[in-house]
């Protein structure tokens, strides 16, 4: 499939704005063509109009229809073979073999979502009969489930430019809730977004789904995002970035004469905590393990570990030595654009510059800028230091990672008890360590979206069970997830009948039980007729 620079808006292309955007080789500083072309207003209108349009038709298609539609997608996008791996590395500076496992998790989430779909139950169906009889009242007949919103405009990631991208989770999830998308492409990779995008659009027409059900839109600025955001058609927004860009969005959502919910997705640092076992028993292991995950991807993750809490005694020398070896081992890579090396390096300077602050190690090879390129760097501070400084924690984008030294327990769970909202904290030591620091453990709770003990939280299973998300600022609502089964739920509102004739409730809520569903009947789980 070639790509020709267009935006594809409800089965059509449209090229009316100015081809003033263009992907730019990261390692080779190569601009790559075609243009593509911003989205006018008129376009960015369209766009929508044709989602709102064709919302009902798609709502109404049977769950087998938008099942097999996903399924479809999945089979186009892996159709598009070696130009969509080729492309994609060009425009991220990703590795082939990166961006072919992240190919393979794309279709993998749209093939889960088609089961969830097919399955049924994630409307929560919840029926209480009616109990005419009933004194000093009769209960009345109610019947409770989720329905899709609306349209749904979703923003492609820069760090994940499938699986986090045009047709990534977000859009996967909205479209198995029954919600026509309109993605807004991510700038640095529009030749990515157009290829999947077309295989969308292929997969509709084979589907026989209505035009409007997806549509793809180019910007290189603010104005077509918030444009999108701020369309009184727009039922509900996704996003997978920065904080500054999440709450932009968040807060044009709010501003709206119709409020509607923006499910930003803003990274964190992550915090990592080491407890007295792990640095006595594997400091080996815990240092190598953390370099690793730090230098993952060139820490563009937003799961990237970038603060280590540790306790100053006996056995924290030999665990900063074995750190310091463990980062002085690694090498540069290229990172996704020269923006977001600027912003790393800049963010690295500041924590150079800070008092109180020291530079334990850094990648053993310089990076090249030429090939935007960046180096592991650790640092090292006290938990006094890091309290009174709060530009400490604030996220550095890429592979960095501030230690910091407490001097007892006590000052490690204050420390705990001051951090903001992040999507994971991280527990290493041994099973008594765990419950001698049961404290801290349930001071995280309050802290985190995901709770791991002796792992590290860079690789996020794609499976029902898995939470991605945190409270404010790691998320606009800590009660979703981006990843995993749940995350069908962010564009399904609930709505109750009472009193209706069989025939005029939705299948999932009738007596007879036709699809095998779970449903709460009168307080009990069943899969029942009622």
């Amino acid at each position: 499939m070639i790509v020709r620079g267009e935006n594809l808006i409800g089965g059509e292309t449209s090229a009316a704005g100015p081809r003033s955007l263009r992907a730019v080789n990261p390692v080779t500083r190569e601009t790559l063509e075609p243009g593509f072309p911003e989205a006018t207003t008129g376009e960015a209108d369209r766009a929508v109009e044709s989602a709102s349009g064709s919302f009902e038709a798609y709502r109404a298609a049977s769950a087998d229809q938008r099942a097999d539609f996903l399924d479809r997608i999945a089979v186009e996008i892996e159709a598009l073979g070696d130009a969509l791996i080729e492309r994609a590395a060009a425009e991220s500076g990703l590795p082939v073999a990166r961006l072919t496992g992240e190919r393979g998790r794309t279709a993998g989430q749209l093939r889960m979502f088609a089961g969830v779909v097919r399955e049924g139950s994630w409307v929560g169906a919840r029926i209480d009969r009616a109990l005419p009889d009933r004194q000093p009242l009769p209960k009345p007949d109610l019947r409770r489930m989720l329905i899709p919103m609306g349209p749904v405009v979703v923003f492609g990631a820069s760090n994940f430019p499938l699986a986090f991208s045009v047709c990534g989770g977000d859009t996967a999830s909205a479209l198995a809730a029954g919600c026509p998308v309109v993605v807004k492409a991510h700038p640095a990779h529009p030749g990515t977004s157009e290829l999947v995008g077309r295989a969308v659009v292929a997969a509709a027409e084979a589907s026989g789904m209505p035009a409007g059900v997806f549509s793809l839109v180019h910007g290189a600025g603010h104005d077509t995002g918030l444009h999108l955001v701020g369309h009184p058609l727009t039922k509900a927004v996704a996003f997978t970035g920065s904080l500054k860009g999440g709450r932009a969005l968040f807060d044009a959502a709010a501003s709206r004469p119709e409020p509607v919910p923006v499910y930003a997705e803003m990274g964190s640092t992550n915090p990592v905590f080491v407890l007295p076992g792990a640095a006595r028993n594997a400091a080996a292991e815990f240092s190598a393990g953390l370099a690793g995950s730090v230098t993952l991807g060139v820490g563009q993750f937003c799961t990237n570990p970038g603060v280590v809490v540790m306790m100053k005694d006996p056995s924290s020398a030999a665990l900063l030595n074995s750190m310091k070896d463990a980062f002085a081992g690694t090498s540069p890579g290229t990172m996704l654009h020269e923006g977001i090396r600027q912003n790393f390096q800049a963010g690295v300077d500041r924590l150079r510059a800070t008092p109180g602050v020291e530079e334990l190690a850094h990648s053993g090879t310089a990076a090249d800028p030429g090939k935007t390129e960046a180096g592991a760097v650790v640092f090292t501070t006290t938990a006094e230091t890091w309290l009174r400084t709060p530009a400490l924690a604030e996220e550095v984008f890429g592979p960095s990672t501030v230690v910091i030294s407490c001097g007892d327990p006590q000052e490690m769970e204050n420390l705990a008890r001051r951090l903001e909202g992040h999507l994971t904290a991280t527990l290493h030591g041994t099973p008594e360590d765990l419950a001698d620091h049961n404290g801290l453990v349930s001071i995280l709770e309050n802290r985190v979206g995901r709770l791991i003990f002796n792992g590290f939280p860079t690789g996020v299973e794609v499976c029902p069970s898995m939470q991605h998300g945190g409270p404010y600022p790691a998320t606009t609502d800590s009660r979703t997830t981006s990843v995993g089964t749940a995350a069908i739920e962010r564009f399904a509102r609930p709505v109750c009948y009472q009193d209706f004739p069989q025939a005029s409730l939705p299948t999932e809520l009738r007596d007879r039980n036709e699809r095998g569903l779970w449903r709460l009947l009168d307080n009990a789980w069943t899969q029942d007729d009622a």
